[in-house]
Order: structure tokens, then sequence, then C-alpha cells
């Protein structure tokens, strides 16, 4: 009667229960030590080998988690953590991690004393919205214009990268690019799209010194005909099209029989005064530069280099929405709708210089530009990637300082105050949920600790001096001088981070913390293997629906 019954099949590999929930908690520990010592101005860098084989020489948490290839299903969804990280407010992207970890790493305590996971999590939700409500009674408000406080934040941002060495160069290029592209929106609201219309040009050769932010737009591209066609153009009237400019083949193939010969020759003539039209249209508008995105058959180049019209084709739609944004032109779909509006005439130099070995097209010293190039030139493509990367960040604080124009200190300080204040706070909770409050309270140490360990001080009693110091309230702003170790006051030392990045960092790690502990079982093997030694299935033809209940495991 006993016999066992058989619900799983044999392939399928099952854990339940606490073996589940410290392995979770062991792997987020393993993925957090991974990019521990990245966090901080006296960070280390990591040497990644990418599949194809190129490097990748980061410090940049998101960045060094976004190479790496795991296993275990717990350390992807920490790695997911630090890419929703930075896709939000581009910058904590380290702090994410160590801060999820040491969450997961305090509550591994309670699940041997076998408290139930949700009484902890709901002691970290609780200590979260705590915690968030600190924040915002530390922080302080600046006035986005004043370019010294936000170069001053930009900068503590940036210190922790690689490129801190080379001053206020970065953080300079961050705040012009940004400033450039920001759009009101009414309501004291602006917008700042990074993505679109900053467009990070890296050429190698030169110094870091030389990049410089344009005022306009840079791309990789040479005039159709160099020896015919001007290559500095002062004040250019641009027109911009996304159309080829050369004659229109049929869809398919086309037979046309022919029975004269003078009939061969009014085709051809057709074709040609469909291109001499075209370009009529557009020279009526007397351009002195047409961009186009598809092809440009070498009759119009005649026609334009005849006219003294420097042409461009085939730009990327990206760029040429760049150069519509910086110029103030209007991109046009049929030459025939061209209107004078439509040019545009924003731009105060159209140039083309040789880098390098590359010719690049400048349209720069435009009036009002709404999208800019950061140029970047540095000694190898390595370096550059990395300027690349803290050039991105750099933006990403500059972009929420303009949103959100809040301060609060940087330097571990905010989360030795959070720690503190929950501190007190746990002794007027009542029932069991007290202990993981007060847990999670220690677990935000980790920052500061961290911080501490990556300066090499004495890391016990630098924490425990700057505990007491906390918990007498008296100053939110000590904290620890990351390149020293020192304890300092973070408002003398200009080191500030912005509201926003901290509180979605909180968020996201406690967050995090709460969804891997909720985890008691992991059943794995679902994806269908073949046996050995079978020979080749019959492929299976899917129907609708069980293209709904496969799982899609990410890859």
């Amino acid at each position: 009667m006993n016999a066992p019954v058989l619900v799983l099949k044999d392939s399928l590999k099952r854990e339940s229960g606490t073996k589940v929930h410290h392995g979770n908690i062991q792997a987020s520990k393993v993925v957090a030590d991974v990019i521990r010592t990245t966090l901080g101005p006296r960070s280390m860098l990591k040497m990644l080998l990418d599949a194809g084989g190129g490097i990748i020489v980061t410090n940049d948490g998101n960045a060094i988690l976004r190479e790496l290839d795991v296993a275990h299903p717990a350390a992807k969804s920490m790695i997911e953590l630090s890419r929703t990280q930075d896709e939000e407010v581009g910058d904590g992207t380290t702090s994410v991690i160590v801060l999820a970890g040491e969450m997961l790493h305090v509550a591994e305590a309670f699940i041997e004393k076998s408290y139930h996971p949700t009484v902890i999590c709901r002691a970290y939700i609780k200590a979260l919205e705590d915690a968030i409500a600190v924040l915002d009674k530390i922080a302080m408000s600046i006035d986005v214009n004043d370019r010294e406080t936000v170069l001053g934040l930009v900068k503590s941002c940036i210190g922790t990268k690689f490129t801190s060495q080379f001053g206020d160069l970065i953080a300079d290029l961050a705040i012009d690019a940004t400033t450039i592209v920001g759009v009101d929106l009414g309501q004291g609201l602006r917008e700042v799209d990074i993505k679109k219309y900053i467009k990070v040009e890296k050429v190698p050769g030169g110094q870091l010194e030389d990049s410089k932010v344009l005022r306009g737009v840079m791309f990789n591209k040479d005039v159709v005909a160099p020896g015919k066609m001007k290559r500095k153009i002062v004040n250019p009237r641009i027109i911009l099209l996304d159309c080829p400019l050369e004659y229109k083949k049929g869809e398919n193939q086309t037979n046309a029989e022919l029975v004269r010969e003078e009939d061969w020759e009014v085709l051809l003539k057709l074709e040609e005064e469909y291109i001499e039209n075209i370009c009529v249209q557009i020279l009526k508008f007397k351009p002195d530069l047409v961009i186009t995105e598809k092809g440009l058959s070498d009759l119009a180049c005649h026609y334009f280099s005849k006219a003294g019209v420097s042409a461009i084709r085939r730009l990327r739609k990206t760029d040429n929405n760049r150069i519509a944004k910086a110029c103030g032109a209007v991109i046009v779909n049929r030459p025939d709708e061209l209107q004078e509006s439509d040019v545009g005439t924003g731009a105060g130099l159209f140039e083309v210089k040789k880098i390098g070995d590359d010719f690049f097209a400048f349209v720069v010293d435009c009036k009002e530009p709404k999208a800019c190039t950061v140029l970047l030139r540095g000694p190898s493509k390595d370096l550059l990637n990395e300027v690349e990367r803290n050039l991105q960040d750099a933006m990403s604080v500059s972009r929420n300082i303009i949103k959100n124009p809040k301060l609060v200190p940087g330097g571990g300080a905010t989360e030795l105050t959070v720690s503190a204040t929950l501190k007190q706070k746990s002794a007027t909770i009542e029932g069991i949920e007290k202990w993981p409050y007060e847990a999670a309270a220690i677990a935000f140490e980790a920052i500061p600790r961290t911080l501490a360990q990556n300066c090499g001080v004495n890391v016990i009693r630098t924490m425990t001096a700057l505990q007491g110091k906390h918990a007498n309230g008296e100053n939110a702003w000590t904290g620890i001088d990351g390149n020293t170790g020192a304890i300092a006051d973070m408002k003398e030392s200009k080191i500030w981070d912005a509201y926003n990045v901290k509180a979605q960092t909180f968020k996201t790690a406690i967050e995090a913390a709460c969804m891997l502990l909720r985890i008691d079982d992991i059943v794995s093997g679902i994806k269908k293997k073949q046996a050995p030694g079978a020979g080749p299935s019959k492929p299976t033809i899917e129907t609708e629906g069980d293209a709904d209940n496969e799982q899609i495991l990410p890859d």
C-alpha cells in the first residue's frame, strides 16, 4: 500500500524550504562580493573578457554584472537589480547590490531561528518607509542654475569612477550636455532625454583633455563628391530628407518591351528628368547642404555640385533626428512638399574635418541647439569605453538633479543617519517584527563599512566612531571621506548624492530582498531535454494552445 507516489518527473530537481532560502542568500552574497570592491573613490577595476574575446575594464557595477554569465536564478535576479537602477537613475548600481546582499545576509539569522519569511518582509517594508521618511527630512534643496553646486554633486558621483583623476573634465562635459538638451515642459518641469539627443562620439587619438561638448552635432560622413563640393559653409541652410534621390526601381522584376530604338532613349530621358525635377524642387529653396538618409545618384550629385550645394547621403536616422533638433530643420519625406519653414538655418557652421583616419562632418555653433554631441578623445579604445560609461552616469546624475533638485549627503552619511534613526524607532515596535526591523537598520551600515574597507582604514574603529556620532543625532552630515578614510563633514567636503538616486537604491534593494526571501521552492529542469542515445525526435508542431503555457526561461 505504501508505494511512493511520483508526482514530478524524474528529470526535475526540486529544492524546498530553508535549503532554498540559504541557497538564494548565498548566491546573492556572492554577487555582492564580486562588486563590493568597486564601491567608492578608492575602488578597484575589474577586467572582464566577453564572449567575443574583447576586454572590458571597468568599475561600473552594472557594466560588470552585465557581462557575467550566471547560473543561479537568485543571482540572476540580483543582476537585474543593477540594470533597473541603471535605467531608472543611472547611478548607484553598485550600492544597490551591496545593500540587497546585506539585507539578505542579516535575514539569514532569522530564517535559521525559523521566523516566517513574510514576517521578515513586513518588517523590511516598514523599515523602507521609515528610511524614505528620514531621507525626506535630511534632504536639502538646491538651485539648479547654481553651477558650482551641481558641479560638486556630479563630481562626487564621478569621484568613485575611473575618470576621477581628470578632475572636473567629465563633470563639465556632462553638465554642459544636459543643460543644452533640457526641454522645459512648463510648470517648472524639465525633461532631459539623454539617449536620443546626446550622442557620444569616441575618436581614439589625442588626449582626454581635448574632449568637448559641441553645440551641435557631428557624424562620421563626408560629402558625396569631395572635390566638387564645399567642405566648409558658414551659416548653412540645411535641408534634411529621408527619401532617395535616385530613380525608383520597380518593386519586383519589371519587364519592358521596347519596339523602337528611340523608345529606349525616351526611357532614359524619363529617368533623368525625374531626378532633375526632384533636384530643381530642392534647389528652389537655395540650400547649402542637403542631407538624405537614403541613396543619392550620380546625376543628382552632379546637379547639386553645379549649384554649389554640398550633399551627404545615407545618414543614420538617429543622427538625422539630432541634426533636425540642433539646427531647427524639419525632416521632409517628399521633395515636392518642401516649405521654407522646413529649412534649418540655426547652425553657424558646417565643416568636414579629418580626425585620425576618418572624415567627420560637423554642424556646429547652433543658435539654440536641442541636441548635442560629446566628442571624446583618448589614447585607447578601452579607456574611451570606460570614459563613456562614466559620462553616461554623470549625465544621468545631472539629469536627475534637473528633474528633482534635492541633495542628500554622500560618503555613507545618509545610510548611517537612516540606520541610527531606525535603531531608535525599533524600540517602539511591538511584537515579533521588532528584531528583523532592527536588523534592517544595521544592514544599512554595509555601505559606509564597505567604503571604509576599500580605503584600507581600521574598519571597526571608524564604524564605532561614526555610529557614536550619529546615535547622538548631532550632525546628519558626518560620513567617511572616501579618499582618506577619515571621518569628515560631508557638507564641507562637498560630497553629495542626488536624492532620487538614494531613494531608488533603498527601494530597489529592499523590495528585491523581500522578493528573494519569499521564494521557498525551486523546481528546475523544466526545459524539455532529449534523452541521450535517443534518435532525433519528430518535430512537434505547436498549436496556439501550447504556445502560451510554455515557460519562457530568460536567456
